[in-house]
């Protein structure tokens, strides 16, 4: 399964940090391909290095390598299929911070497991599955729309965040010890498990409540299909898809009838009164 996108929200504003995080991904990689073998050596984690104290910031660094095309393809699709609307429901600054922690988090669960390793640890991916737990526990019903691979068939569909997740999830528990041992190279999924879980646990600390407040209101007018907000001489412009009204002049104020507001008045279309959510 390659999830694609978030297909219940969009996010409010840009995700300046996502696609910065991608573009530094990319540059990175770029370098990789250029330094060969000298370059990944040297900013990659090796376990053991870190256990003896000596080369620290790899654990930073390494969150930013690939190791293939594949690689990072894979990890930058799934990076943007998650990463718009956790950003969007913390704010740049602290999504930055969750993003980071989570690698770091990641990086050193997998340390933890082969201390004594000396083979090098790279990529992004343990930073992701902290995005991906986040976004569990803050959207869990929203569809996500994916692409599923069956056989040599591939089919769009439309999967809950929960199930998708969750099912991802499973597969890295299941693989740990049976088909992840690094120590002669693999896949890192302990460092997706410490990620994952990570995320799951701190996300809504690094979440903004009014971010959030401000996507439920999005939410709720995209159900109604209405908008309602004040133009630049105070009055309440009543938007029903491409029809206008006005209520009067005045300050726009909404009452506690989830089917009414009021404005010096209310606003009455042909189907009644109607609450629009600003």
């Amino acid at each position: 399964m390659i999830p694609l996108r978030d297909e219940s929200r969009r996010p409010v504003g840009f995700p300046i940090v996502t696609t910065f995080i991608i573009a530094i991904n990319v540059l990175v990689f770029i370098l990789e391909l250029s330094g060969g073998d000298a370059f990944v050596t040297r900013w990659s984690v090796v376990p053991a290095d870190i256990v003896a104290g000596r080369h620290w910031i790899t654990i930073l660094t390494a969150m930013f390598m690939h190791g293939s095309w594949l690689h990072i393809a894979g990890n930058m699709v799934f990076l943007w299929a998650f990463g718009p609307e956790i950003e969007d429901a913390m704010n740049p600054w602290r999504y930055a911070a969750f993003y980071l922690a989570g690698g770091v988090v990641a990086m050193l669960a997998q340390i933890a497991a082969n201390p004594a390793s000396t083979i090098a640890c790279l990529g992004a991916s343990g930073a992701i599955a902290a995005v991906m737990g986040g976004f569990l526990v803050t959207y869990p019903r929203d569809k996500i729309r994916t692409v599923l691979l069956i056989g040599w068939l591939a089919r769009i569909t439309f999967i809950p965040a929960a199930l998708l997740i969750g099912f991802w999830f499973l597969i890295q528990l299941l693989r740990v010890g049976a088909v992840a041992d690094v120590q002669s190279g693999g896949v890192a999924y302990l460092a997706h498990i410490g990620g994952m879980i990570f995320g799951a646990v701190t996300a809504r600390l690094f979440e903004d409540p009014r971010r959030l407040a401000e996507q439920q209101t999005e939410d709720r007018s995209s159900v109604l299909g209405v908008t309602l907000a004040p133009d630049s001489i105070g009055r309440c412009r009543f938007t029903s898809r491409s029809r206008e009204r006005s209520t009067g002049r005045g300050s726009c104020t909404l009452d506690h009838d989830p089917m009414r507001f009021t404005n010096s008045g209310s606003a009455i279309d042909r189907f009644g009164t109607m609450k629009s959510y600003t």
